[in-house]
């Protein structure tokens, strides 16, 4: 497959390295929060998928989707599908609205207010 064939334009290596790094900044989030007593949330991976559980048990879920070059969002407000945009945003394919602006908001409503990743 050449590159031009991929979903989005990335080669698989780099689609990888940036679900990677995007897993990565949540769980080093967490754990900062987990460390500083300001909430205290759940994280379990595998591969590409991270769940977290909150306080009061409901869940964020967070999944990569290799065959689509996606990274898909499961909240409480419904299913969230992202694209990486050439400036390295994972942005809605839908609303546009940004991945992170939008977990943060998601934790929020089923967390804590004030939370920002």
């Amino acid at each position: 497959m050449s590159l031009t064939d991929t979903p989005s334009g990335l080669t698989d290596a780099q689609y990888n390295a940036a679900i990677q790094t995007a897993l990565a900044r949540i769980e080093s989030t967490v754990d900062k929060w987990l460390e500083g007593d300001v909430i205290d949330i759940d994280t379990a991976r595998s591969g590409g998928m991270l769940t977290m559980t909150m306080p009061n048990r409901s869940q964020l879920i967070i999944n990569a989707q290799p065959p689509l070059h996606e990274l898909w969002l499961a909240a409480r407000r419904g299913g969230f599908h992202f694209k990486l945009d050439a400036q390295g945003r994972w942005l809605d394919t839908r609303s546009g609205e940004e991945f992170f602006a939008l977990l943060s908001s998601c934790a929020c409503e089923q967390g804590k207010p004030g939370l920002s990743f």
